[in-house]
């Protein structure tokens, strides 16, 4: 997995649980749900980095 793109997938990542974190503590559920999709984003970019890492090898 390239290092730009593992970056990419951890900020996300972490800026869905943030947003998440938050929508909780709001009692605002668009921001929780906004933090899961967040989430999911950088999960299935990682997932497509580490099956293209799968190939090469």
């Amino acid at each position: 997995m390239s290092r730009d793109e593992k970056a990419k997938a951890k900020a996300e990542q972490a800026k869905g649980k943030a947003k998440e974190a938050l929508g909780r503590l709001v009692g605002n559920e668009r921001r929780t749900a906004e933090g899961r999709i967040d989430q999911a984003k950088g999960d299935a970019r990682q997932a497509k980095e580490k099956a293209k890492d799968a190939m090469k090898d």
